[in-house]
């Protein structure tokens, strides 16, 4: 029995793509390939797909993630494979957090990919290598590692927003903003917020400028 799959990627090329090499693959039918994360929801709710590939970004904007808790929350939700170019720990902890099954870059071989869409039609987790040995070291690591809430006042810092921003932004105070900033310093080892962002950047764990 074939596993049905949704495609999600605003490339047309991408798109096609992945279509043939579903189709000579022979064990897994597109049932659709759209190229925005409303027709990504709209689609998972009319044609039940049993996973959905999803890129991250889309024109530019970061939506992915949340598209892929949107459709985890769907009554018998697919499951949902992310297949990007995007490899940042901040990148992977929130397709992860928002319930995504697996994580691919789009580097990937072709019977990785569908093979790990297999595995995640069965239930299982699929990562990519790099992205793989990259979590083993979070966990491994632990107080070295920044969290997600401390990944996104970083990411905000480094888009040049103030702590009053990042504040309105996040619904903290500015208090918990400085808190955080607090904390992040030690880890990077710095401690300045141009230094912290610089660090960051050059460990992989936000994306460069």
């Amino acid at each position: 029995m074939s596993v049905r799959v949704l495609v999600v990627d605003d490339h047309p090329l991408m798109r096609a793509a992945l279509s043939a090499l579903f189709e000579t693959e022979g064990t897994i039918e597109v049932v659709a390939a759209v190229g925005s994360t409303s027709e990504a929801l709209d689609e998972a709710r009319r044609s039940h797909p049993d996973v959905v590939l999803m890129d991250l970004q889309f024109n530019r904007v970061f939506e992915g993630a949340r598209a892929t808790r949107e459709i985890r929350e769907l009554p018998d939700p697919p499951a949902v494979l992310v297949l990007t170019n995007f490899d940042t720990d901040a990148d992977v902890i929130e397709a992860i957090e928002a319930g995504a099954a697996g994580y691919l870059l789009k580097d990937a071989a072709p019977e990785e990919i569908t093979a790990a869409i297999h595995a995640a039609a069965a239930g299982q987790t699929a990562l990519s290598p790099s992205v793989a040995t990259r979590l083993l070291a979070r966990m491994q690591q632990p107080q070295t590692s920044l969290s997600a809430r401390e990944l996104e006042v970083l990411s905000l810092v480094a888009a040049g927003h103030s702590n009053t921003d990042i504040a309105r932004r996040l619904h903290l105070s500015e208090t918990t903003v400085k808190s955080h900033l607090a904390h992040i310093y030690p880890k990077l080892g710095v401690n300045s917020r141009t230094a912290a962002v610089a660090e960051a950047r050059r460990r992989g764990v936000i994306g460069r400028a």
